[in-house]
């Protein structure tokens, strides 16, 4: 190996064939989503009406590894594995003796990490005839991949934009286009859980799920499709953690000593962390692991551990996780991908139980950290990503003051480059930090359901 690598990737051997179920290695099982009306755990006929069969059995098994089916293994190899870059300017422009790495998934056809899921989900979808998919999508990247895999299978693509994010940010909704999908801004004229909200409402991620799981129930051809939050979800991201352990030991690494991602909905996270959790629980590495979310919205780190909905409108099964309460509506902040009240159950129960830390930050911090990573990088975050940087930004610094060799791994989940308003918004001195204050939080917590 150079000492002047910087870019590690894998052979076709090496591709990863299978993806990893952390529920396997958890030392205490999580508790189970429960049915909305009859507060008793869902089973595989509750969730029949929204997804196939295979999907069913991927949110409840609890086997290590599931295989990856030939055709999804096709289209992924059109982009993975992904890069790991390490970050040499970038290390020196810190003076930091930290070993910064970082998995990217930018290179994927939709620019992000959410074509991992977006395949495998389009693709069981069609093995049942299914003719449309209906999902919501925050900053756009979920509605681009959900795009793009409905194009290669031949299946419609039906999304409802988070309304501030529609009116921000419309080249993200011409490239849901250009891939096929219909786009309608959230909260819409087009189901009964919209008509509840003014059409001029910023709209929220947990309104868009109320209409599309509303109009994907209503329609025998359709069903849903989610980009975060469930356990299959967060299955099919683990691509991304077990290519980065196989790169960084040819990068000539032991191990992780820090593993940092951004969390919204918790499937980029996750995807990152979780084969590191793994090889923590096993005791062959110790790395502390640490999610990174906006001050605007603090799901992990001010909201509660408790039952509650998934979406707005109450219309999805109940769901143990970090919450602000899915009333909650936050402020339109440019990491669009990061405004959803809950976090992942898996993800939840991972912090909840001690096994990952949780930060928050503020965004105009983010986007200074993501400025500086592309001028020394080359590569322009996105805006959800800077959230990861912008800690990363400060361990390295840390590194530098105590003169520790650490090794950091952070997940650069896409580019930013459709994403240049809020850039020209922090460069022009017009982005503002927006913090959840105390009487807001108290009175989104206040809706939660008792159980």
């Amino acid at each position: 190996m150079s000492d002047h690598q910087v870019m590690f990737t894998l052979d076709d051997s090496e591709q990863v064939t299978h993806w990893y179920n952390i529920v396997a290695d958890l030392p205490t099982p999580p508790p189970p989503p429960l049915h909305p009306g009859t507060r008793e755990p869902v089973g595989p006929d509750d969730l029949a009406p929204l997804f196939p069969i295979e999907l069913i059995m991927q949110e409840v098994t609890g086997e290590r590894y599931v295989e990856i089916p030939g055709p999804v293994l096709e289209v992924y190899q059109q982009y993975r594995p992904s890069p790991l870059f390490r970050a040499r300017r970038w290390e020196a422009k810190l003076g930091t003796p930290a070993r910064i790495y970082y998995k990217y998934e930018g290179v994927s056809p939709a620019g992000s990490h959410k074509t991992n899921t977006s395949v495998p989900q389009v693709y069981y979808n069609s093995l049942h005839g299914v003719r449309r998919l209906t999902t919501e999508t925050g900053a756009g990247q979920w509605g681009t991949a959900l795009a793009y895999a409905c194009a290669l299978f031949d299946v419609e693509c039906e999304v409802w934009q988070v309304g501030a994010s529609y009116d921000t940010k419309p080249q993200r909704r011409t490239l849901i286009e250009v891939f096929g999908g219909t786009v309608h801004r959230s909260p819409s004229r087009l189901t009964e859980s919209g008509k509840a909200f003014p059409e001029s409402h910023p709209g929220s991620l947990g309104i868009a799920i109320s209409e599309a799981v509303e109009v994907a129930a209503q329609d025998p051809t359709s069903k849903y499709a989610l980009g975060s939050v469930l356990n299959h979800v967060l299955l099919h991201q683990t691509v991304i953690g077990e290519e980065a352990l196989k790169q960084l030991a040819k990068a000539g690494e032991s191990g992780a000593d820090l593993v940092v991602g951004c969390a919204g909905g918790g499937s980029n996270f996750a995807g990152l962390a979780f084969p590191f959790l793994r090889e923590k629980l096993a005791g062959s590495q110790s790395p502390r692991i640490l999610a990174v979310e906006p001050s605007s919205c603090p799901t992990l780190t001010r909201g509660e551990y408790r039952y509650d909905f998934g979406d707005t409108a109450g219309l999805t099964p109940l769901m143990k996780m970090y919450t602000l309460g899915h009333d909650f509506v936050p402020s339109p902040i440019h990491a669009g991908g990061l405004r959803y009240h809950g976090m992942a159950p898996l993800v939840s129960h991972a912090v909840h139980e001690g096994l990952i830390e949780a930060t928050a930050l503020h965004q105009t911090e983010c986007f200074e950290a993501a400025i500086e990573f592309a001028r020394t990088q080359g590569v322009v975050p996105a805006p959800e990503s800077s959230h990861a940087l912008a800690q990363v930004r400060r361990e390295a610094l840390a590194a530098a003051e105590s003169g520790e060799e650490k090794v950091i791994v952070v997940g650069l989940s896409g580019h930013g480059l459709l994403e240049l308003g809020a850039y020209d918004a922090y460069l022009g001195g017009r982005l503002e930090d927006d913090a959840l204050s105390d009487d807001a939080l108290a009175a989104a917590l206040a809706g939660v359901p008792q159980v």
